[in-house]
């Protein structure tokens, strides 16, 4: 379905009901990647209604002209939860960029956000202020690797930190069909404003649950810059996984699944303080 907001229309597709979930994938994929390591959290969990949109230029979302840089993703993001659940507290999580996103969703509506959940999601967003480890490879299937085109594995292994059958047919079915979809020349002018034009550090802390993970050996944003970050956020849980790279969901899907589940207990449990009433 989509969201018309005068000037961008956003596709989504919603799943269950309940506590609303505003899900943000990375930057060049689509909704699938969200929906793909989400979802099976909520196999067994009733009440919460999960919103995956497809960022412009990603997915079903046309990249609009006037729609120049990450400010301006902002504005879509934060537009689009006002029309589809308009005046509603909810949580958010994100992938990578969409979790640069979220942070700055919670720079700007901390008070409707009651959780935050990033899965290696960059604190700066330039590359030069990353502390990044080097490309390291924990697991390898030379056959499968070799059975690959030429174009595929290079993709693959350029990536993987775990590069087997199983992360090959979730990259496959998660992430390659949004990275075919996205229009390139519209993200280039997009990566020529990829960071905020404003701090997103907070002024006072969010005291809501939150969970950061970070993959021990990605290359592509690292985990040590999440540590600057702690002080705003006393309420979260800072995971570094090991045999885990920019793909930590796929690579490491139960202790994901386990970590997400316990995230979602505690926004519940801060959710229904709230609402009992004083004695």
């Amino acid at each position: 379905m989509f969201c018309d907001l005068g000037d961008v229309r956003v596709h989504y597709e919603v799943r269950g009901e309940g506590t609303p979930i505003i899900l943000i994938h990375g930057f060049s994929l689509d909704y699938r990647l969200m929906e793909g390591c989400m979802e099976p959290v909520f196999a067994g969990k009733s009440g919460y209604q999960r919103i995956y949109l497809d960022l412009p230029g990603m997915g079903k979302t046309k990249g609009e002209h006037w729609i120049n840089g990450t400010d301006d993703m902002l504005e879509v993001v934060t537009r689009f939860i006002d029309e589809v659940i308009p005046g509603q507290s909810f949580l958010i999580a994100g992938e990578s960029y969409g979790g640069y996103l979220a942070r700055g969703v919670v720079s700007k509506m901390a008070g409707r956000v009651e959780g935050l959940l990033t899965i290696c999601s960059p604190i700066y967003a330039e590359h030069a202020k990353r502390e990044l480890p080097e490309h390291t490879v924990i697991k390898t299937d030379k056959r499968l690797i070799a059975s690959l085109t030429e174009e595929e594995a290079a993709e693959f292994t350029s990536l993987a930190v775990v590069q087997d059958e199983y992360v090959l047919n979730r990259t496959r079915e998660e992430i390659m069909p949004g990275a075919l979809l996205a229009d390139p020349d519209f993200l280039e002018k997009i990566k020529q404003n990829y960071s905020f034009s404003f701090s997103i550090d907070l002024a006072k802390p969010f005291e809501k649950p939150v969970l950061f993970f970070a993959g021990r050996q990605d290359a592509v944003v690292g985990y040590k810059d999440h540590w600057k970050v702690m002080g705003q956020f006393p309420r979260a849980s800072f995971a570094v996984l090991d045999r885990a790279g920019h793909n930590l969901q796929i690579e490491q899907p139960a202790v994901f699944n386990a970590l997400v589940a316990d995230w979602l207990d505690r926004t519940e449990e801060t959710t229904s303080l709230k609402k009992e009433p004083i004695k």
